[in-house]
């Protein structure tokens, strides 16, 4: 028994972190000069975290979609849309994490190679359904996209055969439109 008995049924709150959720928000801006930097500037400004940051233009040459991951409670998160949604050049603000919705990653990962590691090397490309861009008698390039998940799992498959270089684009993101059964 605790020297304390009122101790004992004492309930902690969870740490902030437990209550954080990642959360991707897409963002139609327009596309003017000035409009990324007010968005991570906002960001900046207040303190919030962006784990990835994705821009460029849509269909229409005068809009660009900006798909952030970020960090936070709902109240946070709520903060942060309220706020996006009142910067000018701010056309529309989604929270994609509570739709069905695709997501990919790209990166570009130049690994050490020897003719002996390089069968290796390719064999995990092949797996991963990754592409050789580039070839010398010391390395190769490849190119891989699929979700966070993926792009992790292939990146720590190439660690053992020394990364040199590596380029990671972060999340895009599109809300599925078909949302029922096949």
């Amino acid at each position: 028994m605790s020297a304390n008995p009122s101790a004992s049924n004492r309930r902690t709150a969870p740490p902030p972190e437990a209550r954080e959720k990642r959360h991707t928000i897409s963002i139609m801006v327009e596309n003017t000069f000035g409009a990324f930097t007010r968005i991570a500037g906002l960001f900046a400004a207040k303190g919030y975290n962006i784990d990835s940051m994705s821009v460029g233009p849509t269909e229409d040459p005068s809009v660009s979609r900006m798909t952030i991951v970020t960090r936070g409670d709902d109240q946070i998160i709520e903060q942060i849309i309220k706020q996006l949604n009142k910067l000018i050049n701010t056309i529309k603000v989604v929270d994609l994490t509570f739709d069905s919705f695709v997501e990919r990653e790209l990166v570009l990962a130049k690994i050490s190679s020897t003719p002996e590691t390089r069968p290796e090397i390719m064999q995990i490309a092949e797996i991963f359904r990754a592409k050789v861009v580039d070839i010398s008698p010391r390395t190769l390039t490849l190119e891989a996209t699929g979700s966070q998940q993926k792009v992790d799992a292939i990146i720590k498959m190439l660690k053992p055969y020394t990364i040199r270089e590596l380029a990671r684009t972060g999340r895009v993101a599109l809300k599925r439109e078909f949302q029922g059964e096949v």
